[in-house]
Formats: structure tokens, C-alpha cells, sequence
């Protein structure tokens, strides 16, 4: 049994009793607790009303003294809040930046004294320590959105972020296959394991989380086309299914014959795949079959098939791991077909850019995407304009002075 946060102390037997419970630590690394006395029947009552007084406090509801919370105790006390809001990885990210880099270098300074000085020089330490661009521009990023919330809460009067200067964050040249090697990369898929994934990802421009994330619900057979409804996300050995990013993120793509027949051999051999198992389990309908902890055993053995329903799957239907599959199957296809070393995210860009190459209108190929608005797109692959400006030119050219 877990042991209880705080403590209840009998002042009055049936009439008075104290709570506390620890709240961080000041300015000098002395504890600090909230400790109130209140009037109950019995001492169960004031652990309720302790447990109440918690809650409050976690979701920063609890009208307390702030004045000496230090920057690292009342980041522990955001992060909490977040929890229910955040997407996994996007927590364990900010939970991450805040232990690595912003407590070691202004955790202790008190919230109140917090000046755009002091956090523009952690940022400079950073870079002197040879920290991209880019890790220190997430780093702002979380930063400042928790100093946003202390404007809220009455913390503080303003953000000491906004005086500060980010480094640059350099373009990286994006990396494509050529349509030939395409072509090629396609020929080597039929050996791989998961060239059916890997040919989804470039015929499709998905991106690699909502393809791991596919049910097979998501198909329809009878008009070639898949619906994009959610994203699969992992952190270590937590996974979850999470809504898409945006509204444009959810959509309906239209996919060749030849992509449908694969993904018809695909099901089949995870059908075969469910046989073989010990144990065949659909989640949906029988998690309520079982015991609580008969239901944990279940899932924990590796022998016990358990059907998420999704397209792409271990072989006891567990959801894939991304890094796994990268490291096990993608680079060594990529090395193999001789073949650039590009990432798995690359495959999307591929098939955007070939559709670009290839006349398509850069809307559709937003829409394809599921980008957030056609601007994206065209930012992102501002490099195939020009070759299409030339065309466009020399389409106006035939239709206004001819050959």
C-alpha cells in the first residue's frame, strides 16, 4: 500500500487536529510545509481534508505563500498540472528539459528574483557547452510556458523570458529519394519484414507514428483509402493512442491498388501470427473477462496474442517500436539497395516532394500531408518551387507565343 503524502496530528481529541504536508524548499534549501489547523469529528475526517488540501495544491489552486518558492519547486509544482493535458512524449520531453538543463543551472534562484539576465545565461552556458540551437530554443520553450502560468496564478507580474535572445536555429538540408531510387527503395520492400510499412510511409506521406497508430478499422477496401485518426506515441515501455495534432491532421488518403493488395498479404500474415500464439486475446472485448491483476499477467506474458486492432503489430499484437524498427530493418534496406542514409520521417518528405516534381497543386499535397495550412507546405518545401516556376513559365510561354 502506498503511503499516505502529509500527516494528521490530534490536537483535541474529536474536535481539533493539524494537517502539513511538504510543499518544496526556499531560497536556502530549508524545507517548507503547509500546515493548517482545522476543527473535525475524528481524525479519518481531517485526513479527507488533508487529501483535499493536496489536490488543490497540485493543481495550483491553493491560495498559499509563494513569496520565497524557488524556480525548481514551483516547476514541480507546473509540471503536475500537466499531466492530464500533455501528450506522453510531450511531457517526459519537458519533464526532461526542466531536470537536465534548467534546475542545474537556475533551479534554486528564487521565482520572484528571476531576471531575463539570469535565464539569458544559462542559454549562453548552454551553447558554450555545445548544445544545438534547437535544445535550447525547446528549453525556452517549456520555460516560458511555465512562467506564463505564474502570471496567472498571481506569481509573478511578468515573464523574465521576454527579454531574452535565442540562438538561430540553422536549417538542416532535407534529404529525399530521387524518383529512381524510389523506385529502387520500393523493389527492396518486398524482402524487408516491414516493407509494407515503409512503402505505406512513402506512398502515403504519413507520418510514422499515425501509421503505427492505424487500426484496421481505419481501411476502406472497397474505395482504396485509409483514414488517418490517430497517432501512436512511446515513452520507454509506455505507449498510448493519442488524438491527431490538429484537424487537418485527421484525414482520408487515397492509396494505389497495388499499396491495398500488400496491406491484404499483411493480414494475412498477422493472422497466421495470431494462430501460432499460446493465447489469442481481442482487447476490446475481453479486458472485462479477467480479474484485475489476471488481466496485468495476461498482458505481461509474451506467449498471449493481444489484438489492438492495429494494422502493424509485433507478432503477439503488441504495438511496434519505433527506434526498433528503424535500427533492425529500415537502415539496413537503405544500406543493402545502396541506397542515402536517410530517417524514416524522410520517406514523408520523399512523397510530398516527388508529388511537387511532378506538377501536383501544392494544396493537395498539403491536404495529404495534414498539415495545419498550405503556408507549411510551402515553407517546408520552398526548394522544389523554383524547378516549378520554370515549368509554370514555360507553360505560359506555349500558350502565349507558341513554340
Amino acid at each position: 500500500m502506498a503511503r499516505q503524502r502529509g500527516s494528521v496530528k490530534e490536537i483535541i481529541k474529536g474536535k481539533k487536529y493539524k494537517i502539513s504536508f511538504y510543499i518544496g524548499t526556499d531560497g536556502n534549501g530549508k524545507r517548507k510545509y503547509y500546515i493548517e489547523t482545522i476543527e473535525c469529528k475524528n481524525k479519518a475526517e481531517a485526513q479527507k481534508y488533508l487529501a483535499k488540501k493536496i489536490v488543490e495544491y497540485d493543481t495550483g489552486t491553493l491560495p498559499i505563500d509563494e513569496t520565497n518558492i524557488t524556480v525548481k519547486d514551483y516547476l514541480k509544482k507546473w509540471l503536475e498540472t500537466k499531466k492530464s493535458s500533455l501528450a506522453l512524449k510531450t511531457y517526459n520531453d519537458y519533464e526532461q528539459k526542466i531536470r537536465l538543463y534548467i534546475n542545474p543551472a537556475i533551479g534554486n534562484y528564487k521565482l520572484l528574483k528571476l531576471t531575463p539576465l539570469i535565464i539569458q545565461n544559462m542559454y549562453n552556458n548552454m551553447l558554450e557547452q555545445g548544445l544545438s540551437a534547437r535544445t535550447i530554443r525547446y528549453t525556452h520553450t517549456v520555460l516560458n510556458e511555465a512562467l506564463k502560468q505564474a502570471i496567472k496564478w498571481q506569481m509573478l507580474r511578468y515573464n523574465p523570458c521576454d527579454g531574452t535572445t535565442l540562438p538561430k536555429q540553422a536549417k538542416k538540408e532535407m534529404k529525399v529519394l530521387t524518383p529512381e531510387q524510389a523506385k529502387k527503395f520500393l523493389e527492396a520492400c518486398v524482402y524487408n519484414r516491414w516493407g509494407i510499412l515503409f512503402e505505406l510511409l512513402l506512398i502515403s506521406g504519413m507520418r510514422p507514428s499515425e501509421a503505427l497508430g492505424l487500426k484496421w478499422e481505419d481501411i476502406d477496401w472497397k474505395n482504396n483509402r485509409i483514414a488517418v485518426q490517430r497517432t501512436l506515441t512511446r515513452v520507454k515501455n509506455n505507449w498510448q493512442l493519442k488524438e491527431p495534432k490538429t484537424p487537418q491532421s485527421r484525414r482520408t488518403i487515397p492509396l494505389p491498388r497495388e499499396v491495398m493488395n500488400d496491406l491484404k498479404e499483411h493480414r494475412k500474415q498477422q493472422s497466421k501470427e495470431k494462430l501460432k500464439a499460446k493465447e489469442y486475446i481481442n482487447y476490446d472485448k475481453d479486458k472485462n473477462k479477467f480479474k484485475p491483476e489476471e488481466w496485468e499477467e495476461k498482458l505481461k506474458d509474451p506467449k498471449v496474442y493481444v489484438d489492438y486492432g492495429l494494422v502493424f503489430a509485433t507478432e503477439t499484437g503488441r504495438p511496434l517500436d519505433l527506434a526498433n524498427i528503424n535500427y533492425q530493418y529500415f537502415k539496413p534496406l537503405l544500406k543493402n539497395a545502396g541506397l542515402p542514409n536517410i530517417r524514416l520521417y524522410d520517406l514523408r518528405h520523399t512523397c510530398a516532394t516527388l508529388l511537387l516534381l511532378a506538377g501536383e497543386n501544392p494544396k493537395v499535397v498539403s491536404e495529404r500531408l495534414g498539415h495545419a495550412n498550405i503556408t507549411l507546405t510551402l515553407d517546408t518545401y520552398s526548394h522544389v518551387l523554383p524547378t516549378m516556376q520554370e515549368e509554370a513559365t514555360q507553360k505560359l510561354k506555349q500558350m502565349l507565343f507558341g513554340s
